[in-house]
């Protein structure tokens, strides 16, 4: 596989889902609450989760299941796995997300000043690869081929190989998937983000979120 090849259609839509991406949920204080592969809560790198409410009533959103995953739902819709503050006790940050933004399936792993927590890498590539798993139609040597492509991107995004860009690469022709190493430039979560972008995604249902 060739990677790294660069996706110039994406240019465009890059730049818009880089913005939905980087409306990140923050907090100074806590509230007063899958695929076969996963072998441990992709949402589990603290405690957090069970300082935030569970969700009031059962959601009909087609990605529900990242519940059982430790993530929940936000009032716009999208689905967020947050993380406490090392540095600051009592506050934490999104370390996670997925939306949907106009039939498109866009997940984040957020890096606060572009570097990953403890865990992170592994989590981010699985849950990369359960939207990869529900959403592109991909044999099982394709999702394969796709997981190893994301490993190493993330990889030498950790490593300081590939700086923070627009630049999207692409991972699946079928579904039109590329991912992308971009900084934040917006919200109070100050630093960048890994996200893939699955163009057509499949089994998704017509409910969209902005």
């Amino acid at each position: 596989m060739n990677i790294f090849v660069r996706f110039f259609g994406a240019a465009a839509f890059a730049i818009y889902a880089v913005a939905a991406a980087s409306d990140v949920a923050f907090s100074q204080q806590a509230p007063t609450a899958s695929p076969e592969r996963v072998t441990q809560k992709i949402c589990s790198s603290d405690a957090v989760e069970n300082l935030l409410p569970p969700l009031s009533q059962p959601s009909n959103s087609p990605i529900s299941y990242l519940a059982q995953q430790g993530f929940i739902q936000t009032s716009n819709g999208s689905w967020v796995c947050y993380a406490n503050d090392p540095k600051k006790e009592g506050r934490y940050y999104t370390l996670l997300k997925v939306q949907q933004i106009d039939g498109k399936l866009v997940a984040s792993s957020f890096l606060e000043q572009g570097s990953l927590i403890e865990g992170q890498e592994n989590r981010s590539l699985d849950f990369f690869m359960t939207l990869v798993d529900n959403y592109t139609n991909t044999t099982r040597n394709n999702r394969e081929s796709i997981r190893k492509y994301l490993q190493t991107f993330i990889s030498l995004v950790r490593s300081g190989k590939i700086q923070a860009s627009r630049r999207g690469y692409l991972f699946d022709q079928p579904s039109r998937s590329f991912v992308m190493y971009h900084p934040l430039n917006a919200g109070e979560l100050k630093g960048t983000g890994i996200t893939i972008n699955i163009n057509s995604p499949s089994n998704l249902g017509s409910s969209q979120v902005r």
